[in-house]
């Protein structure tokens, strides 16, 4: 199978372009920026840059797009342009090379303030029925893009899986408050409770999403580690995720204590992977309690490909 990354520069994408080198599978990785993982330099937004790379090619993975961190650098018609009008370029020349499978990388940003609970409610259960409510050009435009794969399946029939992943990059937070409360690894384990995801089981998913495409048609799937709550939890995670935290994982208090590192004082919502394990048959490897399992080993609580990959930066400057 030939398979077409865009954003091969990138975290995901050079996580994609590192797993399937080592596949029988033929890759090609575009990207704005020349790496080692970018065989063709050149933008999504390009008709004939697109058409030329689309020959021969049986599955996409569009993992190109400009980021959250992006909203604070870049105008919005720049996410309008590479994040919905590349997306649609993709799609249109997709159709016209006649590939089987298109799998877009989203967010659970495109979620937006559907995300948050008002005073007083318990965290927010988020599946796939939940409705976004975008709060920056950035989900905006993710949403936008979601929407051209759903028109081009109907009109086309082209075989399209969205992917809304959580957190799965290296860097710090972007909230200052965070960053300053909790040790890095500290907070994004503790992410992995409920908004997180490793790098190497969002490689997984859209591989096996390219496998599904054709049974699916079309698909939106949460992308997030498995979560050891319920929804009988979602009251107590506001206002003592620790204890709920404690009946599931208990080791993860000698963990905590050895190293000096608290959970949360609220968590404000459990994003749900049921759907993309059920109907994806996805079995993602790392979660909070087999981190903590890790840890109490001495060993990294990240994957291989994630420590392999490290971290990008989202701008050369600021």
């Amino acid at each position: 199978m030939r398979i077409l990354v865009t954003g091969s520069a990138g975290h995901l994408g050079e996580a994609l372009m590192r797993t399937l080198r080592r596949t029988t599978h033929e890759v090609v990785g575009i990207d704005r920026l020349p790496s080692p993982w970018t065989d063709r330099v050149g933008s999504i937004v390009e008709r004939t840059f697109v058409a030329d790379v689309m020959r021969g090619v049986d599955a996409v993975l569009h993992a190109a797009t400009l980021h959250k961190p992006h909203v604070a650098t870049h105008a919005r018609r720049d996410f309008v342009d590479v994040n919905v009008t590349g997306t649609l370029t993709l799609l249109e020349e997709a159709v016209a090379a006649d590939v089987a499978a298109f799998v877009f990388t989203s967010t659970t940003s495109a979620f937006g303030d559907a995300l948050v609970p008002g005073p007083g409610r318990p965290a927010t259960w988020v599946t796939e029925d939940v409705v976004p409510i975008p709060k920056n050009i950035y989900g905006v435009t993710k949403v936008a893009a979601e929407n051209l794969c759903q028109l081009v399946h109907r009109a086309h029939g082209l075989h399209c899986v969205v992917l809304r992943t959580s957190r799965f990059f290296p860097e710090d937070d972007d909230v200052a408050e965070r960053r300053d409360a909790h040790d890095d690894a500290n907070l994004k384990l503790n992410e992995l409770l409920y908004r997180r995801v490793d790098l190497a089981d969002v490689v997984d998913v859209h591989l096996l999403a390219i496998e599904k495409a054709a049974a699916i048609g079309f698909a939106r799937y949460v992308v997030s580690a498995t979560s050891p709550f319920v929804e009988a939890d979602l009251v107590e995670l506001r206002s003592d995720p620790s204890a709920v935290v404690a009946r599931y994982v208990p080791g993860y208090l000698d963990v905590y204590r050895e190293r000096r590192w608290t959970l949360l004082d609220t968590i404000d919502r459990v994003y749900v992977n049921d759907r993309a394990r059920r109907e994806l048959g996805w079995r993602p490897r790392h979660d909070f309690a087999s981190s903590i399992e890790r840890l109490s080993r001495g060993e990294d609580f990240r994957s291989r490909l994630s420590i392999e990959v490290g971290a990008k930066g989202y701008h050369r400057t600021v």
